[in-house]
C-alpha cells in the first residue's frame, strides 16, 4: 500500500464522474479551491464524492482551500497592457482605466501602505516593479521586468504584510458553508502567525465544529520567519509554492520546503507540498524527469502528501497523472532512510507511555518484516504517533468515529476504516484481524492501542499476531 497520499484539486477537467471515480482510485484528499469554486460547484462535487465513498468502498475527504485576502489589477483598457522594461508606470489609489501608464488595485489603502524602495510582483512573479517615488495619490514604479498585464491579476508586495484582514467576507461564507457540509479539511490561505489559524479556529468553535482540521498555508516571508507557532496550532502545514515562489527569491524555495517538512515532522503535525509538482502533463501524458526527482525529494526529506492543482482541474490527463503521481511515489518510498526518522523521533519525543510504545511497535514491525500494524483508536492519536516514525509497513486505523477516519488520511502510512463494534479485547483483535486480511496480505501483524478501549488514556499494549 502506498504512504505517502495524493490530494487533487478538481476542476472543469476532472469534475465528472467518471473522471472523479478514476481519481479516487488513487487520491485521498479532493481539494476545492475556493478562488474558482462557487457553492453550487462545491455541492455537485462533494454529493459525487460521498456517493463514489459508497459505491467504491473508500473514505476520501474533502478540502476546501479558501481564497484569502488577495491584491489584484484593477481594470485595464482592453484588458490587456504591456509593460516595457525601464518604462516607469503609476498606480493609482482612485480607480483609473489602466494602460501602459498606469493602473489601480481593489485595495483602497494600497498607495497609503507601501513604502518607496518596495518591489512589486505581479503575474506569479512574471512582472517586477520597484516603487521610486510615493506621491500623495499614487506610487511611481520602474518596471524592472515587463510583460504583460491583465486585469484580475494578483499583487504582491515583497518582504511585508498589507493591513488587510486575515479572512475576506467571502472567506467567512466559505467557512461557514464548510461547517454546513462537514468538511474534512480547510485550507487557510496567506497565514502569516498562529493568530491568523486561532482566528479561524474560533469560527468553528462558534459553529459548533469540532471535525474540520485546519491546514495553514505558507505562502510568504512572514510565514516562513513564524513557522513554529504556526505549526503549533495548526493540523497541517502546506508549503504552497505558487506564491511562496514569488514572495520569496525562487533559489530559497528547496531549503524553505525542506526545513518546513523537517520542523512539522519533528512537532508532529503533517505537511503538505503543493504547487507544478508534475505540472507538464497539463498538456502532456509524461512528466519531466527534473519533476519526477522534484516528487521523490519531497517524499525522501519526509512529506505526509503531494498535492496535485492544474495537472486535474484544467489538465489535459487528470486520470494518467494521478496514476503516474502514484508510481513515482510508490518507488520513491523504498528509498526511504527509516533508520533516520526513528533515530530523529526518538530524540525529539518527550517520554511518555505512549510515545515509548509507539517506538517499540514501529521497531518490531521493521525487524519482523510486519505486514501491517492495526491501530484501534477513538481520537487517531495512536496512528498519528506511530505514523512519525515511518514504519515499513502500512498503519491500518480502525476509528468509531467517521470523522476521525476521514481525518486521517493525511497522515503518512495510515488507512483509516469505520467500526463502532469494538466492546472487548476479543472482539478488538477479531476486528483488527477481519481488517488486515481484506487489505493485506497473509504474514505477521501487530496489534496495538488502549484498553479498556474507549476507558484507557493511554496507548498501553501491544499484541503481535500472524494471518
Amino acid at each position: 500500500m502506498r504512504k505517502t497520499k495524493i490530494m487533487a484539486t478538481v476542476g472543469p477537467a476532472s469534475q465528472s464522474v467518471e473522471v472523479l471515480e478514476e481519481l479516487m482510485k488513487y487520491v485521498n484528499i479532493i481539494r476545492l479551491n475556493m478562488t474558482h469554486a462557487s457553492h453550487e460547484f462545491c455541492d455537485n462535487i462533494i454529493e459525487k464524492v460521498n456517493t463514489l465513498n459508497k459505491k467504491l468502498n473508500t473514505n476520501v475527504s474533502i478540502l476546501l482551500d479558501l481564497k484569502g485576502p488577495d491584491i489584484t489589477v484593477g481594470p485595464i483598457k482592453n484588458n490587456i497592457a504591456y509593460l516595457k522594461n525601464d518604462d516607469i508606470i503609476r498606480i493609482y489609489e482612485e480607480q483609473v482605466l489602466g494602460d501602459e501608464t498606469k493602473f489601480s488595485t481593489n485595495y483602497i489603502n494600497f498607495v497609503e501602505e507601501v513604502y518607496e524602495g518596495s518591489t512589486i510582483k505581479i503575474n506569479d512573479g512574471l512582472i517586477e516593479l520597484e516603487v521610486i517615488k510615493k506621491e500623495s495619490d499614487s506610487l511611481v514604479c520602474k518596471v524592472k521586468q515587463g510583460g504583460n498585464i491583465e486585469p484580475n491579476k494578483t499583487i504582491h508586495v515583497l518582504g511585508m504584510r498589507l493591513d488587510m484582514p486575515t479572512l475576506t467576507k467571502k472567506d467567512q461564507e466559505d467557512i461557514k458553508y464548510a461547517c454546513q457540509k462537514k468538511v474534512d479539511f480547510l485550507a487557510i490561505s496567506f497565514v502569516s502567525c498562529g493568530e491568523d489559524v486561532l482566528t479561524v479556529n474560533d469560527l468553528l468553535i462558534k459553529e459548533d465544529n469540532e471535525h474540520t482540521a485546519l491546514i495553514a498555508k505558507i505562502e510568504d516571508e512572514l510565514g516562513v520567519d513564524n513557522i513554529e507557532e504556526i505549526i503549533q496550532v495548526s493540523d497541517g502545514i502546506m508549503v504552497a509554492r505558487g506564491d511562496l515562489g514569488v514572495n520569496i527569491p525562487m533559489e530559497k524555495l528547496p531549503g524553505i520546503q525542506k526545513m518546513i517538512i523537517k520542523k512539522c515532522h519533528e512537532l508532529g503535525k503533517p505537511s503538505i507540498v503543493a504547487t507544478e509538482l508534475l505540472a507538464t502533463m497539463e498538456q502532456n501524458i509524461r512528466p519531466t524527469r527534473a519533476e519526477v526527482s522534484d516528487v521523490a525529494n519531497a517524499i525522501l526529506d519526509g512529506a505526509d502528501c503531494v498535492m496535485l492543482s492544474g495537472e486535474t482541474t484544467i489538465g489535459n490527463n487528470p486520470s494518467l497523472t494521478v496514476e503516474i503521481m502514484d508510481k513515482i511515489i510508490t518507488s520513491a518510498e523504498t528509498d526511504i532512510k527509516r533508520d533516520e526518522f526513528v533515530s530523529s523521533m526518538v530524540n525529539q519525543e518527550k517520554p511518555s507511555i505512549t510515545n515509548n510504545l509507539a517506538y517499540s511497535v514501529v521497531t518490531v514491525a521493521n525487524n519482523l518484516k510486519c505486514k501491517a500494524i492495526i491501530a484501534p483508536t477513538i481520537t487517531g492519536y495512536t496512528a498519528k504517533k506511530i505514523s512519525r516514525f515511518r514504519p515499513s509497513c502500512p498503519i491500518l486505523a480502525i476509528s468509531p468515529d467517521k470523522g476521525v477516519v476521514k481525518n486521517l488520511n493525511l497522515y503518512f502510512g495510515v488507512y483509516a476504516f469505520y467500526n463502532n463494534e469494538i466492546t472487548s479485547f476479543e472482539k478488538m483483535s477479531k476486528v483488527s484481524k477481519e481488517v488486515a486480511t481484506k487489505n493485506i496480505d497473509k504474514g505477521i501483524i501487530i496489534m496495538t492501542g488502549g484498553y479498556p478501549f474507549k476507558e484507557a488514556k493511554h496507548t498501553n499494549f501491544m499484541h503481535i499476531e500472524e494471518i
